[in-house]
This record gives C-alpha cells, sequence and structure tokens, in this order.
C-alpha cells in the first residue's frame, strides 16, 4: 500500500486515480503568500512568514505510536515491511473525539461511489463519533463542479481540493468561504488530536491560506516521485548495465531496440531528462524558480531544460521509443501489458509503480521483476535534484461550520491519519476485517465488498507522515525507500519550497501551453528553436513582470527555511 506517494501534479492525480489511494488566483498584483523564511507580517493578501509563521502552525509531536522498520531519512517516506498481526494492531484513538453531530464533505473520487450507509461507512464514522455524509463528485471533471458549487452559497462543511484544482478564482474562493483552523491546532491546540501533531511541519505550512491555517493536509516525500522503472528480470538475462550518464543511457537505448523483434527500449523520458539534467522542478507552483548566479530565473529559461529536450527528442528520434508513447499513451493506462509482455524496457512514472506492476505479475509471471534506476547526472556526475512540495492536496472546514461541525471534522482528521500499524490506519485503508479484507500470512486482501466500498473517500481528508508499507511484497518497500534516500542525499530545496503562494490571475495561465510544446519537440513535430520562440513570447506577454513579482516576495521574505 503507498498511502502517500509523493506529489508530483499529474502524476499524483493518475495515481490516484489508479488505485484509489488504497495501495493542491486572486486579481491583482498584490501575493497571497504563506510560507515559513524572512520576515513581515500576516494578512489576509499579503504574507504569512518568520515569527507570524510559527504562531499558526501546529507544534509537532512525533508519533511513537508504531516505529518504522526503516526510519525516514532524506525527505524519504517511512517504510514498514514487516507482516500485519492484526492482533498487535496498536490503538491510536483512544475514545471517540466527536461530537455525534452530521458533517457532509465533497471530495473528488474516481470509480463508482459506494452506497451511503455502507458497513464501511458505518464503521468509520462509529470510530469517529460523527454522521460523515459524502457528496463525491467525479475525479475527472471535478474542476467544474468545484467551481460551481465555491461560488455558490451552499458549500458543504467539508471539501477536498487537490492542488492541480487551484486555478482561477478557487484560491480567493479559499481564502473567503473556509474556515481559520488555528484556534483548534496552532500550537499546542493541536494535541488535543494526536495523530494530526505528528503530521510534519513542511506539510501544515503549505496549509497556510491568506495568512490563516486553513487546510487540513495529505502529506507526502519530498524526493522526486518520478522514478526510471526498468524490468530487473530482463536486464540480469539480457547482461544489460544500469546506465550512469545520458550518453550510456543512449547507448544502451539502441542496443536493446529491435523494432523486428517487437522491442524498444524505453517509454517517453522527458521527466527523467528533466532530473537528470537538473532542471528546476514545475509540478506544482510556485516551483520552477530558482536562484541561478544570484538572479531569479524560470525553468523554461535555462540551457538545462533544453538539452533535456534535445536529448528525450534524440531517443525518439533514434527510435529508441515505443510506438505507444510516439502517441501519446502512458504506461499508466494504455502500455502496461506491453510493458509486462517486455516489449519495452524501461519508463518513468509515480514511484507507486514499482508495488503496483509487481502486484500484477506476482501470479502471471513470477520471473517478472521491476526496480528503479538511481537518477544520474546527465555527465555522469551526481543529479541535481529538486524537492517536490510537501503536501498538494488538501481539506477545508465551511466557514459557516459551527463549532460541534469544526470538532467533528477534526476528529473525523485525527482517524485518518492514524499510522500504519495501528487500528484506525486499518479501518480506514482496509475497512472491516472478514467483510472488507482478510488476513492471509500476515497481507490483508480484500474482499469483492472491500474494493467496492473501501475506496478513495476518507483517506482525502488528512493523512499520516509519508509511508511506504507492501506487507505482500517487503522487499519492494525496502527498495522503494532505500531509494528515495539516495536520492534524497542529491536532493535541493528551492528558495520557494513549501509555501503557499498564488499568482495574480493575469499571470495565472502564463505558462500553460510549454507542456504540450514540450511534447511536440521530444517527438520532433516542431524543433527546439520553438521553445525559445515561446519562451522569448512568455518573458513579453508578462514572465519578466512575474519574474519581479517573484523576486519581491524573495526580497521581502526570504527564501524558504531548510
Amino acid at each position: 500500500m503507498t498511502p502517500n506517494a509523493a506529489s508530483a501534479g499529474p502524476s499524483r492525480r493518475s495515481f490516484l486515480a489508479s488505485t484509489a489511494v488504497a495501495a493542491a488566483a486572486v486579481a491583482g498584483g498584490m501575493p497571497l503568500l504563506t510560507a515559513c523564511g524572512g520576515s513581515g507580517g500576516g494578512s489576509r493578501g499579503g504574507t504569512t512568514s518568520g515569527k507570524d509563521a510559527k504562531k499558526l502552525l501546529p507544534s509537532y509531536v512525533a508519533n511513537n505510536v508504531v516505529a518504522p522498520d526503516i526510519p525516514a531519512r532524506n525527505g524519504s517516506s517511512a517504510g514498514f515491511t514487516r507482516r500485519l498481526d492484526l492482533a498487535g494492531l496498536k490503538t491510536s484513538v483512544p475514545k471517540k473525539l466527536g461530537k455525534g453531530g452530521r458533517v457532509s464533505v465533497m471530495s473528488p473520487f474516481w470509480g463508482s461511489p459506494p452506497k451511503q450507509g455502507n458497513p464501511y461507512y458505518r464503521a468509520m464514522n462509529d470510530v469517529v463519533g460523527a454522521d460523515v455524509v459524502w457528496q463525491n463528485q467525479d475525479g475527472n471533471t471535478y474542476d467544474q463542479k468545484l467551481g460551481a458549487v465555491l461560488a455558490s452559497s451552499s458549500i458543504p462543511d467539508v471539501v477536498v481540493i487537490p492542488g492541480w484544482n487551484m486555478g482561477g478564482k478557487i484560491p480567493s474562493a479559499i481564502i473567503s468561504k473556509f474556515a481559520d483552523l488555528g484556534p483548534y491546532l496552532s500550537g499546542d491546540r493541536v494535541k488535543e488530536y494526536p495523530n494530526l501533531a505528528a503530521i510534519p511541519t513542511d506539510a501544515w505550512q503549505r496549509s497556510l491560506f491568506g495568512g490563516r491555517l486553513r487546510g487540513l493536509p495529505m502529506p507526502a516525500a519530498y524526493v522526486t516521485n518520478i522514478v526510471p522503472l526498468y524490468r530487473k528480470d530482463l536486464f540480469d538475462k539480457e547482461g544489460y548495465e544500469v546506465p550512469r550518464s545520458a550518453d550510456e543511457f543512449m547507448t544502451l537505448a539502441k542496443e536493446i531496440t529491435s523494432p523486428r523483434a517487437k522491442r524498444w527500449a524505453c517509454g517517453d523520458m522527458k521527466w527523467t531528462a528533466f532530473n537528470a539534467f537538473g532542471v528546476l522542478s514545475g509540478s506544482e507552483k510556485p516551483l520552477g524558480w530558482g536562484l541561478v548566479d544570484g538572479k531569479l530565473v524560470y525553468r523554461v529559461e535555462t540551457q538545462e531544460y533544453l538539452e533535456a529536450l534535445e536529448w528525450t527528442r534524440k531517443l525518439f528520434a533514434a527510435g529508441c521509443v515505443h510506438p505507444d508513447f510516439e502517441l501519446g499513451k502512458s504506461a499508466s493506462t494504455d502500455s502496461g501489458p506491453k510493458f509486462a509482455a517486455g516489449e519495452f524496457l524501461i519508463y518513468n512514472d509515480d514511484i507507486s509503480h514499482w508495488y503496483g506492476r509487481t502486484a500484477e505479475q506476482a501470479t502471471q509471471n513470477p520471473a517478472f521483476k521491476i526496480s528503479g534506476m538511481d537518477i544520474f547526472g546527465h555527465d555522469g556526475g551526481d543529479p541535481t535534484l529538486w524537492a517536490t512540495q510537501p503536501a498538494n492536496i488538501f481539506a477545508f472546514v465551511s466557514k459557516k461550520a459551527s463549532e460541534s461541525v469544526v470538532r467533528d471534522v477534526l476528529a473525523l482528521a485525527n482517524v485518518t491519519a492514524a499510522p500504519y500499524g495501528t487500528k484506525e490506519y486499518m479501518l480506514t485503508n482496509y475497512g472491516v476485517e472478514g467483510t472488507h479484507y482478510t488476513l492471509k500470512n500476515g497481507v490483508p486482501v480484500k474482499t469483492d465488498q472491500g474494493n467496492n466500498e473501501v475506496m478513495n473517500a476518507y483517506v482525502m481528508i488528512a493523512s499520516p507522515a509519508p509511508t511506504l508499507a507492501h506487507p505482500d511484497f517487503p522487499d519492494v518497500t525496502r527498495a522503494q525507500v532505500e531509494w528515495q534516500q539516495r536520492m534524497g542525499a542529491f536532493t535541493r530545496k528551492s528558495p520557494f519550497y513549501g509555501m503557499q503562494i498564488t499568482e495574480p490571475a493575469r499571470w495565472t495561465n502564463l505558462s500553460n501551453d510549454f507542456e504540450q510544446l514540450e511534447d511536440d519537440i521530444v517527438r520532433g513535430r516542431k524543433k527546439i528553436g520553438a521553445m525559445q520562440q515561446a519562451v522569448s513570447d512568455w518573458r513579453k506577454k508578462g514572465g519578466d513582470q512575474l519574474r519581479d513579482w517573484y523576486r519581491k516576495i524573495l526580497d521581502e521574505n526570504g527564501p524558504a527555511a531548510g
């Protein structure tokens, strides 16, 4: 199970959609920033940093209910490799904290929502001490529903908003429509909810909107979640060595590729190229900005960005990329069976695929073994990697909610944020033993009812510190966490790491066309000069003004701490 796979915008979204979590603007130029570092006072339309931010953030109290087998290090998740003993599960919520009220929740949902009042929902509500009523919405069109609901006068008690849905007027709506949770959680107040107190401070920092603590976060490891995954079994069989530079990768790709034998080297390796060439992270705003020789630059302006695109283009041009990826398909969806069949041996995607592919093939192809390449520096040296955000999905409580309802929501979040190895974690993520899952050799196996009912609902409220746990494949857990730890040693935090910044509306869509242009260039449909022209246009249309706006934030508040 991967309850807190690291965040990376679209990849995180596809991860949620594919696994159901079972296995994150206002008009004008005034910045909406909440950050830690530098000086300045907190206000609705200004900044929150330094001492002012510390006043708002919950105290951190480590949760010692269950100790991980592999402690978090270098920004990694914590890892649990041992099999589960249901009789030995710990209790992290010894008494119901809910006030017995009714709480309505709107959240994105992928799949067919179960009926209200099913055994899973009843069991969760009983532990929480509140009646949680779900208003699940199609995750694929959630932004449309979200905008309509937030523009209305009738808002559910709780609304879950992923970072990728925070465009347009959504951030201003968050500030105007949702409650300040500081009176309940800031400082030592959070100790009433021990599982929330154990959420890392970086994740809470990302939950500051408009000078107030408004969000309940889903924490994530800040190490890049994009892993170059490869067929280790076929590498071993053919004697292929894992490449340690961009040139070695290209040479290996050409060696592997044989269209006549219906085998290609890889999928679209663009995201690995960005990491190998040290391109500033750009998955979530305000990431993508960084300091180069003291000058603030956006990722598309850098030479490393162009070099990464050119290297990826050469892979396509050499015929090393599987034809499915020429058409824009991804291994997350259409090409998975072809990876399993050995039609291509390498692809990059969310770290959750490491476990997902292993579990898929465990019975039908016992020889199948997937692993993750360490990201190499393009020149064969150490890579320069950039941290992703420590949280990018949040639950918000309506300003109209009574104190009793707010308390019920926090009681709910305290249950869903229970750590791995506790009774509350098992209930949240697997449901009721015997009804929703059975335990086979220490491994929870969902029943058909479990697969239908225990889906992406309660887990969207709040989550524990980043965790990786696959009791059925402990070796995968260890490999994932150790990969994160190795990559974490080369990971830097941008000056805006952890900050919650909303760009002015006039610049919100300024960078929207770059991703499509990237894909056109690497597939040879357009030349690299088209990107250089697009960057020039970007500067003229507002990029330089946006740079000045971000520069002012740094000058007034300093870079993010850490």
